[in-house]
């Protein structure tokens, strides 16, 4: 494969590239590329998670690109996830792992080629890994590290337990630690990407060296993906749009706002006949952001919508450009296109419900779901 179609291939349907140019040096001049994202074990998995790394993975091993999927158990732990109890944490990274390596799968990657890495194994008589924790924390600000805390899905403003401030050098510490020149996120963890290129070339412990010369990381981030849910403020100003995508992001402590991987053929339907698709508005519509980003970032896409002929005919578009143009028009309806992606996602997710009809995982599965989801 050319270095052209391997920077092609990273760099599709992504939100950002810190930085291209870091890229295509470090494919020109054969710098390793270790990727890695990582995730703190918070309960189920939802489409933002899942399909839309999924996606992303899926092309960077296509690309050559060594794989990594980093679950943050001393993360969610700091953060206070699934009840705050150490024990929990660690038995929901298997059922986190296995949805992860399923939407791999589905989304047209190799499961068996993604590694998986434990936060607490990693750090479990690692003193690499907590001298290079203090080293960043000591090249990084008070104010940085507060401003830090938005990577948690916290306010920059609110009272914090010392603890959170942790948070971050140790979330750029699991990069150097790992000696990973790829890192990969949502957008929401930009902050924290940022800090790591920012420390690279002033580290003494654990830096990135590549032929005797200190390099930064690159890090790609991917676009987040809408919840369904009917935003506070509507219509919303166009010039307000980028910046409240990250508020208004799926989550699964938002009722409503989340599909799952494993939910149900009935579920899937429910969930997004309630979901909120204002007629004719291309602009802030998370039903077309949900076919932008997880139909046709897909090779062949294509998305069927059925409907009577009185009401124009069974049609499928293959282009996002045509069924936005449409759908601006009112040729298309937004419930004719809620149906259409509700039997895409039955369809495609139907892999993840037969994997975690697994005896072991699906009481894996219900013990999370029995545990309140916090943010």
């Amino acid at each position: 494969m050319d270095n052209e179609t391997r920077f092609d291939l990273i760099t599709r349907n992504t939100e950002e590239v810190l930085t291209p140019e870091d890229l295509r040096n470090f494919i020109q001049t054969g710098v390793p590329l270790k990727h890695y994202i990582g995730f703190e074990i918070s309960g189920k998995v939802h489409l933002g998670t899942g399909l839309m790394t999924g996606l992303k993975v899926a092309d960077f091993q296509k690309a050559g690109v060594d794989c990594s999927i980093f679950l943050a158990t001393w993360h969610a732990w700091i953060n206070n996830k699934l009840g705050g109890d150490f024990e929990t944490i660690k038995r929901a990274s298997v059922y986190f792992g296995e949805a992860l390596k399923i939407s791999l799968k589905i989304m047209g990657g190799d499961p068996e080629k993604l590694k998986m890495v434990r936060g607490d194994e990693l750090y479990h008589n690692n003193d690499d890994y907590w001298f290079s924790a203090v080293e960043i924390a000591k090249n990084m600000t008070l104010n940085r590290a507060i401003r830090g805390v938005t990577i948690m899905g916290r306010k920059e403003g609110e009272a914090m337990p010392l603890a959170f401030l942790f948070y971050p050098p140790m979330q750029v510490a699991d990069i150097f630690n790992q000696g990973l020149t790829l890192a990969h996120a949502g957008m929401d963890q930009r902050k924290a990407h940022v800090i790591a290129r920012e420390v690279a070339l002033k580290l003494k412990v654990n830096p990135l060296i590549h032929k005797k010369k200190q390099i930064k990381p690159v890090a790609v981030h991917h676009p987040l993906i809408l919840g369904l849910q009917k935003p506070p403020m509507y219509p919303v100003p166009k010039d307000k749009i980028k910046d409240m995508l990250s508020a208004l992001k799926m989550s699964k402590s938002v009722g409503g706002s989340s599909v799952f991987i494993h939910d149900s053929e009935e579920e899937i339907r429910k969930k997004m006949n309630k979901a909120f698709c204002p007629e004719k508005d291309i602009d802030f519509n998370p039903i077309l952001n949900w076919v932008e980003n997880l139909v046709f970032t897909r090779e062949k896409a294509t998305l069927l919508v059925e409907r009577p002929e009185k009401f124009g005919g069974t049609i499928e578009y293959d282009s996002l450009a045509k069924l936005k143009q449409d759908f601006a028009k009112g040729g298309l309806h937004p419930l004719d296109l809620k149906k259409a992606v509700a039997e895409y996602l039955v369809k495609l997710l139907e892999p993840a419900r037969k994997h975690f009809e697994k005896p072991k995982l699906k009481k894996l599965k219900e013990e999370i779901e029995s545990i309140k989801t916090t943010r």
